[in-house]
């Protein structure tokens, strides 16, 4: 038997990939919770509209995917083979991050859409570019199953603080500035931009510094049709890839985040005067999901390595369309006023739900490591470019229609910011004029579709093939390859 490398990433260098991933995390998360609201609010686009431009968009930037992928699998970098590329990444997805969050006075509708649809289009190229060689590094920088699923798990929790971090932030800007009614300008969005900006890069500086890929991988041509060869020939990646797409409603809730918490919470006045008030409002559903969520990421791993990642993506899947669903009946029979309508049941249906969370960006993870050093025991061949490719685009295209639904369903159900003169806020107006639909169809988006997709996404993880019989070889297959390599 293959000696086992006890210490080839430890906690600490495992903290810092997962920092790094926080970086990038963090430019996703105020894109994907802020963007719609920012065109509506501030350039004055319809809502609808949007919904469709980034659902073609996130499609055509998906093109550049196995440009990427090609590029980085053909690449040989002295510092490592997707360290460079996550270094690269870092400026673009900063530039087109704060472009997006620039008010411009457009004079021409036209003018806008196109604008709107060329920075989306460019901005999700720069995310594929910073996001397929950082989930690329996870199998190269141990050859362990259990450094990795550590290493999975951290990087999870960071992924989910990052993702949820721009909901903070923006508040905390808005009290600052201490902006009207604690409304978001368009001062507050790019204020909240540049903040990120400094602290992605940062994060980005600390992954390249501190992590090393110790898994060597030779450079490799790959393509469109390579990828789809992959995936054909490749049953277990073609699982991830379908786990993603069968879930991609997951994290449909993040997408109408401040819809949600604008017909469920009132103003909010906090110590010394300064209000939460709709768009800020996020951050109260926030603190229910992030510590659900974390409970849950940090209990993810452990359950993982006691049962392994089937049962414990079942158990999670299960679980959360029990919940989910509950909760949102729950919601609907209460009725105007009701205790299960409150904003605080609001909050306890947000910790319940935010634990099915969990496994939702580990499990991927950890499959697709997995399967790229199997694919390599198998049949000689690493192609992590082209696997992570295909992950990206997966990924990118659950994403886009996770968007798309869940803003199509918010401008379908009528929702507005625009309310008549006398009421105090959207949720005012709404209980005021006792309009139900709105909140049960934003709701909708926020719990129920994110529950059906996660028991969804269960079906393609039933039909993986990797155990822990496999998991174990291919640890020893790796650590003698690391070894031999080591020996040259």
């Amino acid at each position: 038997m293959a000696k086992k490398t006890n210490k080839t990433l430890p906690f600490g260098k495992a903290m810092i990939y997962g920092l790094g991933i926080f970086g990038i995390q963090f430019f996703i998360g105020y894109i994907n919770s802020y963007q719609s609201q920012f065109y509506i609010s501030q350039l004055g686009a319809n809502l609808m509209v949007c919904a469709i431009i980034i659902l073609i968009a996130k499609i055509i930037s998906s093109f550049a995917d196995p440009i990427i992928g090609n590029i980085i699998d053909r690449s040989h970098f002295k510092s490592g083979k997707m360290k460079p590329f996550v270094a690269m990444s870092a400026l673009p997805l900063a530039i087109f991050t704060t472009l997006i969050f620039i008010k411009i006075d457009f004079h021409s509708t036209a003018v806008m859409y196109t604008y709107i649809t060329v920075t989306t289009i460019i901005w999700n190229i720069a995310m594929s570019f910073a996001d397929i060689p950082s989930q690329g590094m996870l199998p190269l920088l141990t050859p362990s199953s259990e450094e990795r699923n550590s290493a999975a798990g951290i990087s999870n929790f960071m992924k989910t603080i990052g993702l949820a971090a721009p909901g903070l932030v923006i508040p905390i800007i808005c009290v600052l500035t201490k902006s009207e009614n604690g409304a978001i300008t368009e001062k507050e969005y790019l204020i909240t931009a540049l903040f990120i900006d400094v602290i992605g890069i940062l994060c980005y500086v600390a992954l390249f510094k501190g992590c090393k890929e110790v898994v060597k991988s030779q450079p490799t041509n790959m393509s469109f049709k390579a990828m789809f060869s992959e995936m054909k020939s490749n049953r277990n990646l073609m699982m991830v890839f379908l786990l993603l797409m069968l879930g991609f409603g997951r994290n449909m809730g993040m997408s109408v985040g401040v819809q949600a918490a604008s017909v469920l919470f009132d103003k909010v006045t906090l110590p010394g005067g300064a209000e939460l008030a709709g768009e800020n409002l996020p951050i109260l559903l926030g603190i229910g999901s992030t510590i659900g969520s974390v409970v849950s990421i940090i209990l993810a791993p452990i359950i993982n390595n006691k049962l392994g990642v089937k049962k414990t993506y079942f158990i999670f899947g299960i679980y959360g369309f029990v919940v989910s669903t509950v909760c949102y009946v729950l919601y609907i029979i209460g009725g105007p006023g009701a205790i299960f309508r409150s904003p605080l049941a609001a909050v306890l249906y947000q910790f319940f739900i935010g634990f099915m969370f969990g496994t939702h960006g580990f499990t991927p993870m950890v499959m697709l490591a997995e399967t790229v050093d199997y694919r390599e025991m198998t049949t000689g061949k690493r192609t992590e470019g082209t696997q992570y490719a295909v992950f990206s685009l997966g990924v990118k295209l659950s994403n886009a229609f996770s968007v798309a639904v869940a803003i199509f369903l918010v401008g379908l159900c009528g929702y507005t910011t625009q309310i008549p003169a006398g009421y105090s806020s959207v949720c005012n107006y709404l209980q005021q004029t006792g309009n139900t639909v709105v909140p049960n169809t934003i709701l909708a988006a926020q719990w129920l579709i994110p529950g059906i997709c996660t028991l969804l996404s269960c079906i393609p993880v039933y039909f993986y093939t990797i155990n822990k019989k496999e998991q174990k070889e291919i640890e020893e297959f790796m650590t003698k390859k690391i070894e031999s390599e080591k020996a040259q």
